[in-house]
């Protein structure tokens, strides 16, 4: 744990004291380093056969999660435009 969060804190300090530097390939980097995170978690998710077992399990629940997820930000977001739009109607009048 202290060594994540270690690292985490060396690279802000990199990033603070290179903010002027021009890293123009650092985003090409990024990215592959992320492709291989997700190609690795995929292995190691693959590998275990407690999961492969239980995928049929998992995904209902992910699809349930993600309907309620979809449906609260929904609401949430009509919900906020309706109170802007009230406001700015009486505004108008």
């Amino acid at each position: 744990m202290f060594t994540i969060i270690g690292l985490m804190f060396t690279g802000m300090l990199l990033g603070f004291l290179l903010r002027k530097q021009k890293l123009s390939g650092i985003h090409k980097a990024i990215t592959v380093l992320i492709w291989l995170l997700l190609f690795l978690l995929g292995l190691d998710v693959g590998g275990n056969q407690e999961i492969i077992n239980g995928l049929h399990t998992i995904g209902m629940e992910a699809i349930v999660i993600t309907l309620a997820a979809m449906l609260g930000s929904v609401t949430a977001a009509w919900a906020l435009w309706y109170v802007l739009y009230k406001k700015k109607k009486e505004e108008q009048i």
